[in-house]
């Protein structure tokens, strides 16, 4: 164009290509910064990766041996099953559509993108507290993952549950959307802790027990509820039934490994430290220490003493059965089988966890930190309703421990149950 079109003169030449020049600085600087404000920073994306794994994200999102986050994986719920969404960019079943406004409504409200309400196994009530750039850097790292086509069934709920404008009359009732506002009182570390707790890791939505409606109970944070027939034990700074015997150094470890020497994760909590706490830094790790141990549960009363023929037929069970990877004196070995003395989890006001493990076994997380496993076999086949209570019974009011007796009622409830999810 310079060429074409210069004018006459050595002085005009230079004036003119000076022009054009600084023309084309600007209109690349300006794309530059378009360019900038459209694509999300390294920073971001990295941050979007870790509230992703402080969320659990894959673990609900993910059918087992499928495409990471594509969703359809069934939840059960005590009022029939939802499948989770596929949350990758797809832009036919997943949530490449959608607005970064559509996301945050969405974690910030239970609202979709065409208003459709959404049901609280997707832990809105929770993602609610999240701040305005969590969210984003979020959508952020959703966006870089690999498109999947993946169209979810539909769920199948009890009605009127299974239309969704209900739940407009449930967040009236149980709903209280809003970000996390810091308690200036605590320290920084504590209000990290527990943004976490309360935000992006959603503990409550397995640890506080909920109301007939499936809201959590006021009051009751952490405390423990019964879950797809396990029972999420109390988090609280309770001594006897939480974690206050643990120290801030035990929780993080727990977390991070799968297990300490207070307990080693099972059940529903091996996704958790798999695909989650393994992977948050130690930082975010010991600030849920400092918060969880600033948690008070209500205190219960001390129960009383089971029967002693229950508890002598439990203790000749155990000495068959357990004693060898237990010990006589219920102090299990380090970091590889529980000590169930003095056991928060034994000693549960729920007994619906000591209950499963004994009908079918166990195996502990695997994580980087703990590669090998350790598991418990399965003594269902072997024990009748009347002897697993009777073990039952005996670990949870053994070596100091003291908690309800277990009727055979409840394993035989437990076991019709375990056999109806299976068929």
């Amino acid at each position: 164009v310079y060429e074409k079109s210069r004018p006459a003169g050595s002085i005009m030449r230079t004036a003119y290509k000076a022009i054009i020049s600084a023309g084309l600085i600007c209109c690349s600087l300006g794309w530059f910064a378009l360019a900038q404000a459209a694509d999300p920073s390294f920073a971001q994306i990295r941050r979007g990766k870790a509230l992703a794994d402080a969320g659990d994200c894959v673990s609900c999102h993910t059918i087992i041996g499928n495409k990471p986050f594509a969703g359809g994986r069934p939840i059960e719920t005590p009022f029939g099953v939802i499948y989770s969404p596929n949350i990758t960019p797809d832009r036919d079943s997943g949530i490449g559509m959608w607005s970064d406004a559509d996301f945050e409504n969405a974690l910030h409200n239970g609202v979709g993108p065409d208003g459709t309400r959404l049901y609280p196994a997707f832990p809105y009530p929770y993602f609610t507290k999240m701040t305005h750039d969590d969210v984003l850097a979020l959508r952020a790292y959703l966006n870089t993952l690999p498109p999947v086509h993946n169209q979810r069934p539909d769920n199948k709920l009890t009605w009127p549950l299974n239309y969704r404008y209900v739940m407009a009359g449930w967040n009236m009732l149980f709903f209280k959307p809003g970000r996390f506002i810091p308690n200036t009182d605590k320290s920084p570390e504590w209000n990290t802790g527990a943004y976490l707790v309360q935000g992006p890791g959603h503990c409550g939505a397995c640890h506080t027990p909920k109301n007939a409606l499936g809201a959590d109970s006021t009051g009751e944070a952490l405390q423990g509820a019964r879950i797809q027939n396990w029972f999420a034990p109390n988090i609280t700074n309770d001594v006897r039934l939480g974690i206050g015997a643990w120290s801030n150094e035990e929780i993080a470890d727990y977390l991070k490994t799968g297990r300490n020497g207070k307990s080693n994760a099972t059940a529903l909590m091996t996704e958790v430290v798999t695909n989650s706490t393994s992977k948050m830094s130690d930082a975010d790790l010991h600030a849920i220490a400092v918060y969880l141990k600033d948690t008070g549960g209500k205190a219960e009363p001390v129960p009383a003493k089971p029967d002693e023929a229950l508890v002598g037929a439990g203790k000749a069970i155990y000495l068959d059965s357990c004693n060898s990877c237990h010990g006589p004196a219920g102090e299990g070995v380090l970091r590889m089988y529980p000590p169930l003395a003095m056991s928060a989890t034994t000693q549960a006001t729920d007994p619906t966890t000591v209950i499963r493990v004994i009908l079918q076994g166990a195996r502990t997380a695997v994580t980087d930190q703990q590669p090998t496993p350790s598991s418990m076999p399965a003594y269902g086949w072997k024990l009748s309703d009347g002897e697993v209570a009777a073990a039952a019974t005996y670990v949870r009011n053994a070596w100091g421990n003291s908690a309800p007796s277990v009727p055979a009622s409840d394993v035989a409830a437990l076991r019709r149950a375990l056999v109806a999810v299976t068929r």
